[in-house]
């Protein structure tokens, strides 16, 4: 028998070979290792082995490493024939896949991976918690928990009862399925029992997809009366998967639903949607929504986005995303990116699904919906040439559309080319120009189009539109050791011919939504689309104003005019105006601090300096109390422009919005929120919306309570509440119900 050493020494065993170094001695001489597969690295303050029996005792920081498993305790014993270790004294074991065992003691075997382990904590991989007075390992890894408490939920020393937990007589983990069953379970709140089961099952932490049933949802509405959504997901492979969702109601029998969701290689696929039969008139009424995108190489791009929905209500009826959506637009498009050079083929379509237009306006609704466009193809290639030793590009534009309105049949064919050369320069004295030469040229055939005279034209029709402009801006700068102050007035002069649009051959199909906002104000082109041109020479002036520092943090100004130098100017008889000047267009933001955050946007009438628009958001207060105000008017105004027929109904009529909200964060876990969208008119409907939620989420757990009153102009859903409430425990899952 060897005597006991008491120096620190490291043993590592290989095959049954013990090797022993001093960790601070010289090197001794020692037996040539036999090289075999398994391998134990083993260190401990004191070290004895019995030649005879060949049990090694160690004590003092005993930390023996083996296939990756970690074993350290204050005293073991190492069976060598056997191959069995006995461990005690403030025993942890720390496996591969992260999880940590404490017990009081442990003995291990078959290279320990089997043993039997007693009054053991556990902190797992994804840092839940299990307890147990007995656990046994078998070979296959296979763990089985006697008398086992399980809990995500963190604990601490005032308080050690976790917020929830599982209890169960027995936890057997499969390892090789990755699952977890439960024999007869109590789940316990704040040590409440509040479910028994006899049985019970969940993937363990490590699984992140699984086939199988999601928690139910409950719900009740007055269209589909009180109802029960079951949830079952089919786990394709790791990039594939489908979720089959049904709706199970008292008045509307069974809405079909599922998702199916695709992850490629270069790209991803998404479909979604629901079919019903309604009992009251026998219709089948559905919706389908798809997104997909695939990189076919690396300069092209496929997409698609389509939204549809079998009639305008349904969306509404069951709650589905798009159900406060104006129109559903569909969409697919191949892209081309390369170096200077972009290219895209797109398709449009659309379907209107408006409660508001239906119940304000019912004649603009029907004519909306009967003469919905078609756009098929949109084509469109720009070009950005190099840069010339004077700093000088070109920018080469070509663009093609044909819209098809299918009812009605109007068909307009368009092709666009607008060349342009542009100089931007920096004088010695700090001045920035950007010089702006261009030609647009149009080439149309149209079909059936009635103008605004009710006219019939069809036939082909051309155009070609020069303009030329230039950009002056010289900032100014004051900078001190606390703050830096810019102060930028800015001239933008464009020259371009009176008329020329030819709107009574030419439609309005994509140049509609003419709108003076600060961010169009000093562009040369301030339609959003090809079919009209900002026609006429005028000269745009203004200022930026901002300052950066510790005192006034972040603010920042800008106000700006245009002088138009003839009336007959296409973009302002689209906005009504008869002058040679604009209205004041501009911004204020403000973020002096980290608990204001301020943007103000307007519009203000150049002869009676009353608002025509103004637009304020700002959100205050820290997180602990914060508040977000939201308020928006626009001022109605009356229908005399040449296009009006095919201009949206909105512009026309008065809207004051007021938006608030409150959130107030009550504790580290529970929060508190509340909100009101308010009509301000004349003809005032009072709150259209208002509700509010209360929301207790901490590390294992989450209960959310919502509610919210709708007053709709559609009668169908006038003074509507939707209730929710949703209750959620980490790792196992929730129920919902609204």
């Amino acid at each position: 028998m060897l005597s006991k050493k008491m120096l620190k020494r490291m043993l590592v065993i290989v095959g049954g070979s013990l090797l022993l170094f001093p960790l601070w001695t010289a090197a001794q001489n020692t037996p040539e290792p036999v090289r075999r597969r398994s391998q134990i690295h083993f260190s401990a303050d004191q070290v004895e082995e019995n030649s005879q029996t060949k049990v090694i005792t160690a004590g003092g920081n005993v930390n023996i490493i083996r296939e990756g498993t970690t074993l350290k305790a204050d005293k073991i014993t190492y069976d060598r024939a056997r191959d069995i270790i006995t461990a005690s004294g403030n025993v942890s074991i720390i496996q591969p896949d992260g999880t940590t065992m404490f017990a009081d003691s442990a003995q291990l075997e078959d290279k320990m991976s089997k043993g039997t382990i007693r009054e053991v904590k556990m902190i797992l991989a994804d840092e839940s918690r299990l307890a147990a007075r007995r656990i046994k390992q078998s070979p296959n890894k296979n763990k089985y928990f006697f008398y086992g408490v399980y809990s995500p939920c963190d604990v601490c020393k005032d308080n050690p009862s976790p917020l929830w937990q599982i209890k169960a007589r027995k936890i057997t983990h499969d390892a090789a399925n990755q699952d977890v069953y439960y024999r007869d379970a109590f789940i316990q709140i704040k040590d409440i029992p509040v479910f028994y089961t006899p049985f019970m099952s969940h993937p363990d932490p490590t699984v992140k997809r699984r086939s199988g049933f999601l928690p139910p949802s409950l719900r009740s509405t007055s269209y589909l009366g009180s109802s029960l959504q079951l949830r079952y997901f089919w786990n394709i492979s790791d990039h594939e998967d489908f979720l089959f969702s049904p709706l199970l109601s008292a008045e509307q029998d069974v809405v079909w639903g599922g998702r199916y969701r695709k992850m490629l290689y270069n790209g991803d696929l998404s479909l979604e949607g629901t079919f019903m039969k309604d009992k009251d008139t026998h219709e089948s009424r559905y919706n389908i929504f798809a997104k997909g995108r695939y990189e076919i190489d690396d300069f092209w791009l496929a997409s698609m986005d389509i939204n549809y929905a079998s009639d305008g209500a349904y969306l509404k009826d069951l709650s589905l995303p798009g159900k406060t959506e104006t129109w559903l637009t569909s969409r697919a498009a191949f892209e081309r990116f390369e170096n200077r050079d972009y290219a895209s083929i797109e398709a449009y379509s659309y379907k209107l699904v408006s409660y508001s237009l239906r119940e304000y306006h019912i004649s603009e609704f029907e004519r909306r919906d009967y003469s919905k466009p078609y756009i098929l193809p949109l084509a469109t290639y720009e070009h950005i040439s190099d840069i010339a030793d004077n700093g000088s590009y070109f920018k080469n534009t070509l663009g093609m559309a044909s819209v098809y309105r299918e009812r009605d049949e109007t068909k307009t064919q368009r092709a666009s080319m607008i060349n342009s050369w542009n100089l931007p320069y920096t004088s010695p004295f700090g001045e920035k120009y950007k010089f702006v030469a261009s030609v647009k040229s149009d080439a149309y055939y149209v079909d059936k189009y009635i103008n605004s005279n009710d006219e019939s034209y069809t036939g082909a029709v051309g155009r070609v539109f020069p303009q030329a402009g230039v950009e002056w801006r010289l900032p100014f700068v004051k900078a001190t050791d606390t703050s830096r102050q810019i102060i930028e007035p800015i001239i933008v002069a464009a020259v371009a011919p009176d008329g020329g649009n030819k709107i009574n051959k030419i439609p309005n199909e994509d140049s509609l939504n003419a709108q003076l906002d600060d961010t169009n104000i000093l562009n040369l082109d301030r339609y959003n689309g090809y079919d009209r041109n900002d026609t006429g020479s005028r000269i745009s002036y203004g200022f930026n104003w901002s300052s950066y520092g510790n005192i006034m943090g972040r603010t920042s100004m800008f106000i700006a005019q245009s002088y138009y130098f003839s009336e007959d100017q296409s973009f302002a008889q689209s906005l009504g105006d008869n002058s040679h000047l604009s209205d004041y267009v501009g911004r204020v933001y403000a973020a002096p601090t980290s608990y204001l955050d301020f943007n103000y946007r307007f519009r203000i009438d150049r002869t009676n300096y009353q608002l025509k628009y103004n637009e304020i958001n700002a959100r205050i207060g820290p997180d602990i109390l914060s508040a977000y105000v939201s308020f928006t008017s626009i001022k109605g105004r009356k229908d005399n422009r040449p296009d009006s027929s095919l201009y949206f109904f909105d512009d026309y009529r008065e809207r004051k919005e007021l938006y608030t909200s409150v959130e107030a964060k009550i504790s580290r876990d529970w929060t508190v929120t509340a909100y009101n969208r308010q009509d301000l008119t004349k003809k005032s409907q009072g709150s259209l919306e208002h509700g509010g939620s209360i929301i207790y989420e901490d590390e294992c757990f989450k209960l959310v309570f919502d509610v919210h009153k709708y007053n709709s102009t559609d009668p169908d859903y006038k003074d509507s509440y939707e209730y929710s409430a949703t209750f959620l425990l980490k790792t196992l899952g929730g129920i919902g119900s609204n």
